[in-house]
This record gives structure tokens, C-alpha cells and sequence, in this order.
């Protein structure tokens, strides 16, 4: 029987992590090194993401890229690939946490702002998924896709104070789409032996939102039954769990991050 040390462990692994420099995606990447995988993270600031690998490859025994990516541009997509191949030889796990959008209400949201939203929050993704799962093929790998509570509940208009804080009708359909996207993969690519299995983080704020309105972040906290925002670091331990052997008999779910804000 494989101890837990064993299960959790990722050391001589490989993570492509799209998204990996921002608010919950440094802590996704954190995780993964505490756990001794080797890091190529990308995402649209070349200069967040190289700036990252480093502090990240300094404090913990791995290697580390940091790249642009755009993941609405295929060739984008399949240079970074080419690039992480170049580099370590192999992808085991893939988490996809990239995202880019504007708030808005229903009512102030225009056309072009609903199908950028929905171009990186979901076809990017699968874009990603698409590309990357012939190397995944390779080493019966992991995907891991960050979705959202709103790909599963609708937003509470009442504690939205107009435009600027409000939850865009374009991000709850693209994360629900995730949600389903997660479980048709876990089906089609179980044949292959790769696990796929999506996280919904419930309120984490955005630093400048909780330095700026304090009382929208009192109401999210007084909403939740733990009674508090989500915290980046609330997501390391369902990362570690679903990008790693400890998980080895889940495939196709969605644990939710929460703080139990679905459950009522």
C-alpha cells in the first residue's frame, strides 16, 4: 500500500498551467511545486509569469518556465507546448485557470463583451485541452479545470452595487460549460487513462475589491456559512488532492471551494 507522502507526491512531473501567475493562480502553482512537480506557467503578461517561476524555482527544488500565452490563439497554444516539450520532454498534469473578462450586469452587457468572455473562459479552454491531450495520451495525465459556484448557482442580484462589482451573465455560462465540458472529458478520455476533474472556488475577491469596497466583501463574508471570503490558499488542498495519484479513483467531479455558499 502507497503512503500518502507517496500518493501526494509529484516530483519528476510536469505541469502546464495556463493562468498560472494571477490572484488564485500563483497559489495553484505553489501547490503543485510544494509537491516537487517541475512548472511551465503561462499567460498574457510574459513579464508576471517569468517573474514568477523564478521566485517560485528560488524557494523550492524545481525547474521553472514562465511564457505569454494567448489561449484564443491556437498557435499560441501550440507554441508554448512546443516550448514546455522542448523543456522538460513530457506534460503530466494540465491546469487550466486563465481567464479575462469585464463585469457586467445583464443589462449592460454588449455583444462583443459576451463572446470575448466566453472565448477565453471556454473555448480557450477547451482550445487548450485540445492541443495538450496528445502529450497527456503519453503519460496517462491530469487535467484539472478551475470553474466557478456560478457555473452551478446564479449570482444574488441584491448584493451587487451596479455595474462595477456585478458577476456577468457570459462567466456563470462559460464556468457551467466547464462543469460539463470536465465530465464529457472524464468519459471520452478514461480509455486513455487521463483523469479530468474540475474545482469551483466560491468568493475570492480580487485584493483591489476588498481594499476598495470593504462592505461588498462584508456582505460575501456574511452570506457564506464559514463566514468569510475565500483565501488563495483554501485551494491548495483540493489541488494537491486532483493533481495527484491521492486522487487516482476520482475522475469527472466537481469539488466545491466554497465555504459552503451552495449549499443554501
Amino acid at each position: 500500500m502507497r503512503t500518502l507522502q507517496n500518493l501526494f507526491s509529484l516530483k519528476e512531473k510536469v505541469a502546464l498551467v495556463p493562468g498560472g501567475a494571477g490572484y488564485l493562480g500563483e497559489a495553484i502553482c505553489e501547490t503543485l511545486a510544494e509537491l516537487g512537480a517541475n512548472l511551465y506557467i503561462a499567460s498574457r503578461s510574459k513579464h508576471k509569469c517569468v517573474n514568477y517561476a523564478k521566485a517560485l524555482a528560488d524557494k523550492y527544488p524545481i525547474k521553472t518556465i514562465g511564457n505569454a500565452l494567448d489561449i484564443t490563439n491556437i498557435d499560441s497554444i501550440k507554441e508554448n507546448i512546443d516550448s514546455c516539450i522542448s523543456e522538460f520532454g513530457q506534460i503530466d498534469i494540465l491546469v487550466n485557470d486563465a481567464w479575462s473578462g469585464n463585469k457586467n450586469t445583464f443589462e449592460s452587457i454588449s455583444y462583443d463583451d459576451w463572446n470575448y468572455d466566453i472565448n477565453v473562459c471556454l473555448n480557450g479552454v477547451f482550445y487548450t485541452i485540445k492541443e495538450v491531450v496528445p502529450y497527456l495520451y503519453k503519460t496517462h495525465g491530469v487535467i484539472l479545470n478551475i470553474a466557478s459556484m456560478y457555473g452551478h448557482i446564479a449570482p444574488d442580484y441584491k448584493i451587487y452595487d451596479g455595474k462595477k462589482y456585478a458577476n456577468p451573465p457570459s462567466y456563470g455560462a462559460a464556468k457551467a460549460g466547464i462543469i460539463q465540458l470536465t465530465k464529457y472529458l472524464s468519459s471520452f478520455l478514461s480509455e486513455k487513462n487521463i483523469r479530468v476533474n474540475s474545482i469551483s472556488p466560491g468568493p475570492f475577491p480580487f485584493e483591489s475589491t476588498q481594499e476598495e469596497n470593504k462592505e461588498f466583501i462584508k456582505i460575501l463574508a456574511n452570506k457564506n456559512i464559514i463566514g468569510r471570503i475565500g483565501e488563495p490558499d483554501d485551494l491548495k488542498g483540493a489541488v494537491a488532492l486532483l493533481c495527484s495519484d491521492a486522487s487516482k479513483y476520482m475522475t469527472g467531479q466537481n469539488i466545491c471551494v466554497d465555504g459552503g455558499w451552495a449549499v443554501w
